[in-house]
């Protein structure tokens, strides 16, 4: 049986922009030879068992739409293990919308003393091999660092909420 994976797309149906129905997502998923595809919300999150490359699926979907989104492609236990390594899970347990994990296409770069000076006194933020980890308990929207966070880490990264992260996992497990 083959393994289950994770794809994350970044900025799909985000203000109007790089509109791309879950439907479409599961069918395009279904026709490059992915089985058991799910979608959890609109923002480009899908599980689905098999093995593809990120590169093809941003191919399919350029192809379909006329846009060509990042996606980033983790096998379960590996999307796990980022999980796992969240310092911030406790608070993210008490309040998922206030720890966001950022899964990196590399090794993410800690930003420098300038971006850092953005984090307000009770913003916290990780940065491992893997992942960034922003705990924000005033929220993601008034973070200054959350808003340079994606181009200071210095690769390619797309953030999902505790809940969001934990609701993609528990589909994947329901496929596993």
């Amino acid at each position: 049986m083959s393994e289950v994976s994770i794809a994350l797309l970044r900025g799909i149906n985000v203000g109007g922009r790089n509109s791309l129905p879950m439907a479409e997502l599961r069918d395009l998923l279904a026709g490059l030879g992915a089985e058991d595809c799910r979608t959890y919300i609109q923002s480009g999150n899908a599980a689905f068992r098999g093995d593809m490359s990120a590169a093809t699926i941003s191919d399919a979907i350029e192809t379909a739409r006329g846009f060509r989104p990042h996606a980033l492609v983790w096998p379960m236990d590996a999307y796990r293990a980022v999980l796992d390594a969240c310092p911030y899970s406790a608070e993210g347990e008490a309040d998922g919308k206030s720890v966001h994990v950022y899964f990196a296409d590399g090794t993410p770069v800690p930003p420098d003393d300038r971006t850092l000076a953005l984090a307000t006194h009770n913003e916290t933020l990780t940065v491992t091999e893997h992942a960034a980890y922003l705990h924000a308990p005033d929220g993601i929207g008034r973070s200054k660092l959350a808003a340079r966070l994606d181009k200071a880490l210095g690769v390619p990264v797309t953030a999902r909420n505790w809940k969001t992260a934990q609701a993609v996992l528990a589909l994947a497990e329901d496929i596993s």
